[in-house]
């Protein structure tokens, strides 16, 4: 059987235009990458939380609908989708509904993914930052762990000879 694995990683307000975050994430079948998205939140966000957990929240909803997917094509797959974050702060007050004055702007994230979790469709998972694949997409790294980063998405360059 195969399982899903979802990775994201976001940048803070770093649009000098108009301070909106990024958010990436992918997400593997199995060894294989089926899913890569890059694209700019839809608000200016008041935290690094709230960046978190608009990702998170569109990362649940694209497992989801790669659930559905899956379903159809009598695909059988193990277990509920895996979240890797590398953030521990994130995974406790997803885990946690008790309201914090921080985090009130984001009620609405933090209740549907508390309900994924109750519901065992998804199982958050900490990964240490220097093993964290998604920062190849938000973080200036030095070549060589690029490259590193590169090659455990399973991305080659083909403009190299063989």
């Amino acid at each position: 059987m195969i399982s899903l694995r979802y990775r994201q990683s976001q940048d803070y307000a770093r649009s000098v235009v108009d301070r909106r975050s990024t958010s990436r994430y992918y997400m593997f079948l199995g060894g294989n990458l089926v899913t890569l998205r890059s694209n700019k939140q839809n608000v200016v966000a008041q935290s690094s939380v709230e960046v978190e957990f608009r990702a998170m929240t569109q990362g649940i909803c694209e497992g989801l609908w790669m659930n559905i997917i899956l379903d159809d094509l009598k695909v059988k797959y193990e277990g509920p989708i895996k979240l890797f974050c590398d953030n521990n702060s994130i995974i406790s007050i997803a885990h946690n509904l008790v309201q914090h004055d921080r985090t009130k702007h984001i009620e609405i994230d933090r209740h549907f993914i508390k309900e994924k979790l109750d519901s065992g469709l998804i199982v958050t998972t900490h990964v240490p930052t220097g093993l964290q694949v998604a920062d190849v997409f938000t973080k200036g790294l030095p070549a060589t762990r690029f490259q590193e980063l590169n090659g455990k998405l399973g991305m080659i360059d083909i403009h190299l000879p063989t």
